[in-house]
């Protein structure tokens, strides 16, 4: 693969990859395309028609990520760890768990610091180190269902491409790994669905002595990324609070969150008019208007999406795809109405469409209710 894919190559990416995970890193900002009037679209020839209507899918399905508060005060958060995390390599480095529910963007806001992390390594120290290896400022290892200590450290040889990640013990994965981390200079260790390693009665414990390992021995910043951490015990240690030999690994990592947009005060319903805001912004429909999002369909989506990002950003891609497809170049509610969203918004919308429709709640600001 070449070191910077085509636009059109990105989603044929495998970001558990090094040489994946660099073209996802290096891979230019996406343009977005102009948004033409009905009449235009009427005088464009029909293969001109298809590569419009194609790179408008393209960009309605890719236009994240939005910078909202919750991504900035968690960039901000992780910028600030890894700064700090400069310390010699006889000193173990401060850990990062991003805990927080499904469907508010943690995997996205995450990759797009990696991202950042990454170009700002190797614009700073070159893409060789000192010793001629590739210099690889990000390891990112995407976990599978039901991952133990062993296939943990497989992933990571595997995202290193390693000869000897097919065979060994799990301590000998281990050490190859460390070796690629050191030759290759990583200073980022991301683990995305950590929840998914066995935490079993006794695995909770294997899971906190692996990772506590790993923060002693790897030079690095080890960024974990999950639901539900807490409960399983990262940070208390599980059934075996009281084991000292444990205790490092709540001591050494900082837990990070990301909150759903609110409306029961006037800061979250203008937080969440900006987000409607810069979403109308980006999306390229021939009858789009000023207000298609943030004013008329501020409730609407709030209920569909019941504040995650991640339910909105769904609903309003595959809303966009069926205005191209359908021809009604628009957003509005009957258009909406016919399009799915995932099982946990539209079984948690009910009693917000209730509170919404009875005006007990509203997502507009003071500024646009009166408007």
């Amino acid at each position: 693969m070449s070191p910077v894919a085509g636009l059109s190559n990105l989603g044929n990416l495998a970001l558990s990859k090094k040489e994946d995970f660099k073209a996802f890193a290096d891979a230019p900002r996406r343009q977005q395309p102009e948004v033409l009037t009905r009449k235009q679209l009427k005088v464009l020839g029909s293969q001109a028609r298809a590569g419009y209507d194609r790179s408008r899918r393209e960009w309605h399905a890719n236009f994240g990520p939005i910078k909202t508060p919750q991504l900035v005060e968690l960039h901000e958060d992780l910028w600030d760890i890894t700064d700090s995390n400069l310390q010699d390599g006889d000193k173990a480095k401060g850990a990062v768990a991003v805990d927080a529910f499904p469907g508010l963007g943690k995997t996205t806001s995450v990759l797009a610091f990696l991202r950042e992390f990454h170009r700002r390594e190797i614009a700073e120290k070159g893409e060789f180190t000192d010793q001629g290896h590739e210099r690889w400022p990000v390891c990112r290892v995407g976990l599978t269902g039901n991952t133990g200590m062993k296939d943990l450290n497989r992933a990571m040889l595997e995202f290193f491409e390693h000869p000897g990640r097919s065979r060994g013990t799990t301590v000998q994965l281990g050490r190859r790994a460390l070796d690629c981390v050191l030759s290759c200079e990583v200073r980022v260790l991301a683990l995305d669905d950590l929840h998914f390693l066995k935490w079993g009665k006794t695995s909770g414990i294997e899971v906190s002595n692996h990772l506590k390992w790993i923060a002693n021995e790897f030079p690095v910043t080890l960024l974990m990324v999950g639901v539900g951490l807490a409960d399983k015990g990262l940070f208390s240690e599980g059934s075996a609070a009281g084991d000292t030999a444990l205790a490092q690994t709540g001591r050494r990592t900082t837990r990070l969150d990301m909150r759903p947009f609110t409306i029961t005060n006037e800061a979250g319903r203008r937080e969440w008019n900006q987000m409607l805001l810069a979403l109308e912004q980006r999306i390229v429909l021939a009858d789009k208007y000023p207000g298609m999002l943030a004013h008329d369909l501020s409730d609407y989506l709030f209920s569909r999406s019941t504040g995650h990002i991640g339910s909105l950003m769904t609903l309003i891609n595959r809303g966009c795809q069926r205005a191209v497809r359908s021809g009604s170049e628009c957003l509005d509610k009957d258009l909406l109405d016919r399009v799915k969203n995932d099982e946990a918004s539209e079984n948690a919308r009910r009693e917000l469409e209730a509170a919404l429709e009875a005006r007990r709640l509203t997502s507009r600001p003071r500024s646009r209710q009166s408007a």
